[in-house]
């Protein structure tokens, strides 16, 4: 009876160890006001992530989307938009970083950042930031300084 135990146990951490990590999800609140008094925010701005997670943007507050910033997106990465007032979760399989903004507010510096693996497109997306609307500009120039 010991033997079969003892197999079984050797069984069962072979497959835990062979198979893959679970994909976790991360959460970003859209706020009218985070926890640091800035008006108009996702929090957090930047998430680093692996390849093959997901980020529910959650619609905390209403009026506010999530959707991605056109020209900061790694080559293949798949652009996406939620509708005003309600959560997306995007699942992130290309390595890369991914700018996104909310619609409505991203002139008031509603922009965010998400960091897939490694951030193979950073100069690109450096290169971008000077097309972005009003403060905008300054949040995305200190979320890319954030990418490694």
């Amino acid at each position: 009876m010991f033997r079969i135990l003892f197999a079984a146990a050797i069984l069962a951490g072979a497959a835990s160890v062979a198979s893959p990590a679970a994909a976790k999800d991360w959460q970003v609140k859209m706020l009218n006001q985070g926890s640091s008094g800035q008006l108009m925010v996702f929090e957090p701005n930047f998430v680093a992530v692996k390849p093959g997670d997901t980020v529910t943007f959650v619609a905390t507050n209403g009026g506010h989307n999530a959707e991605s910033i056109p020209g900061m997106l790694p080559a293949g990465g798949a652009p996406f938009k939620g509708a005003i007032g309600k959560p997306i979760t995007v699942k992130f399989t290309q390595q890369g970083l991914y700018g996104y903004k909310c619609l409505p507010h991203s002139a008031l510096g509603m922009v965010g950042l998400v960091q897939v693996g490694a951030a193979t497109n950073k100069a690109a997306i450096a290169g971008q930031v000077a097309t972005l609307p009003g403060m905008a500009k300054k949040v995305m120039a200190g979320l890319v300084a954030q990418a490694r």
